[in-house]
């Protein structure tokens, strides 16, 4: 039962996040095997002037053991 938290900028449309869902869906389906029925996908919004407290170093500094693509910026 997958689930996938997409955390990104606030401001998308609801449209685009549908979109991103519908990719991510797709993405996980082909990759992990499994049915539609099965995967789960949020959106979090954030504001850009929260990004590093709520999304860079709890999630991509303080969990280097779960990052499997890292970021191509550092913003510290």
């Amino acid at each position: 039962m997958p689930h996938v938290i997409v955390k990104l900028y606030a401001g998308k449309s609801e449209e685009q996040k549908a979109r991103i869902a519908e990719e991510v869906t797709r993405a996980v389906m082909a990759s992990a095997l499994c049915r539609e029925q099965a995967v789960s996908v949020s959106i979090e919004d954030v504001k850009p002037e929260d990004w590093v407290e709520a999304v860079f170093k709890p999630d991509i500094l303080g969990q280097p053991d779960t990052l499997y693509k890292k970021p191509g910026y550092d913003p510290l």
